[in-house]
């Protein structure tokens, strides 16, 4: 304890008085600084960022919307879609333990160093991915947090996330005696965090700060010691972003070849049903022929994940089939599916069915409904109005060179003779017409 205390003193007095750090560094300087992004090729992107003693790499995760994590508590159920996690191995400080799971360090650090970049992440409407970093500590020598923000600002441009601005950090120290004479020092290393009175950690971009952790061993600090450490550390930032900025100067314009590729479309809140289907019936067959992955979210957003370009576009090809608008007017080919005495059911887009009532055949008076179709047949049809209830009512007549000019002046002839059918839709939906009842 008294050996401790001698030590402490005398790093006090050699850094108030003289300006000598431990390392022999000058208050204001820097360790050394490295970088390099790329390193693992087979992640989304990745980041090594080197201070000194302490190394910090960092990989990029990208997943489908649907990889959120979801945030529950007894009074809120949120979903989260950045998520940074801090991993502090034994080996890091040169220690061998036992690896268990993360400890107040870990989540400290992680959160931190999460907040300090998350005003640049881009919205989800601008970039739909889930996004995931993990910073490994290598080597340990004080600052990791801040370290771990400048590998993963590295690991994110180098995996195509287009964030605002690039964010660095440095974590700030101070000495200070009796008397209230002090030496605010930049970027902290183990030895001065240990004997030193102040660890103020200040994160941000160039134009301005995004996140800050204080901790304090004296009573309080004044105005004066904050004015110098903000104004120190706006130093030190702008260096570290020099570096970043010259291994790389902006977001990849392209993903990895390796990330998932996400698509965005909107559909009608009314057809989101349709799209999932009973018991999910119809959502979870097109990801079972597609591989994809399919988030819908409320507004009728819906979300594609797919590993292949072939995936992708075969799940938005039945996406946009399931939820099509039909109007009135419009043209279409569908699949014969059952027969009535009555008319024709036909499937002109997956689970969406028309009727073509047995009078819009043809233009000529059909006795029996397979005369003129039978099941499995695949027929042309126009779409001739949609009820209230959103049934379609089809027409195979009036489809444009369905029938020659003569037959249908013969249909018109033969309608006029016969007048009109009895077993028309007025009142009576797809079951035909309502029987009266006496009164």
């Amino acid at each position: 304890m008294a050996f401790d205390e001698e030590i402490d003193d005398i790093i006090h007095r050699r850094i108030i008085e003289k300006g000598e750090r431990p390392d022999g560094r000058k208050p204001k300087e820097i360790r050394q600084l490295s970088a390099s992004v790329g390193i693992l090729p087979r992640v989304h992107g990745s980041g090594l960022f080197m201070r000194g003693e302490t190394h910090a790499l960092t990989t990029l995760t990208l997943g489908a919307p649907g990889d959120e994590q979801i945030i529950e508590g007894m009074e809120i159920r949120t979903k989260k879609r950045f998520l940074h996690h801090y991993n502090f191995p034994p080996y890091s400080t040169g220690e061998t333990k036992q690896m268990r799971g993360p400890g107040r360090r870990e989540i400290g650090h992680g959160a931190l160093a999460g907040k300090a970049l998350l005003p640049v992440i881009p919205l989800k409407n601008e970039f739909p991915y889930t996004i995931r970093l993990v910073s490994e500590i290598l080597s340990s020598n004080g600052s990791t947090s801040m370290a771990a923000v400048s590998a993963s600002t590295l690991a994110l441009m180098d995996g195509g996330v287009p964030i605002k601005k690039p964010v660095a950090g440095a974590a700030m120290g101070l000495m200070q005696n009796e008397k209230g004479e002090y030496r605010v020092l930049t970027d902290l290393q183990g030895a001065e965090d240990f004997h030193g009175d102040m660890d103020f950690k200040i994160a941000g971009t160039r134009d301005g700060i995004t996140a800050v952790q204080l901790d304090v061993k004296i009573e309080g600090i004044t105005m004066d010691i904050i004015r110098d450490t903000l104004k120190d550390a706006h130093a030190a930032r702008m260096k570290i972003l020099d570096m970043i900025e010259g291994t790389i100067a902006r977001p990849r314009e392209e993903l990895s070849k390796w990330a998932p590729r996400v698509e965005t479309l909107m559909i009608a809140v009314e057809k989101i049903g349709a799209l999932i289907g009973p018991g999910g019936k119809v959502i979870n067959g097109i990801i079972a022929e597609t591989g994809a992955q399919i988030d819908i979210e409320d507004d009728g957003s819906v979300f594609v994940t797919s590993v292949t370009e072939e995936g992708m576009k075969k799940a938005l090809a039945l996406i946009k089939q399931v939820t099509r608008e039909f109007k009135a007017g419009e043209l279409a080919e569908g699949k014969v599916t059952r027969l009535l005495d009555f008319g024709a059911f036909v499937e002109i887009a997956p689970k969406q069915e028309g009727l073509i009532h047995i009078s819009e055949l043809a233009p000529w008076h059909v006795e029996k409904v397979t005369d003129i179709v039978n099941i499995g047949d695949i027929v042309p049809v126009k779409i001739k109005n949609i009820d209230e209830q959103g049934r379609i009512n089809l027409s195979l007549k009036d489809v444009p060179d369905r029938y020659s000019e003569e037959e249908r002046a013969r249909g018109l002839e033969e309608r006029r003779s016969m007048g009109p059918r009895t077993d028309d839709r007025r009142s009576g939906g797809y079951g035909g017409a309502r029987r009266r009842h006496r009164s």
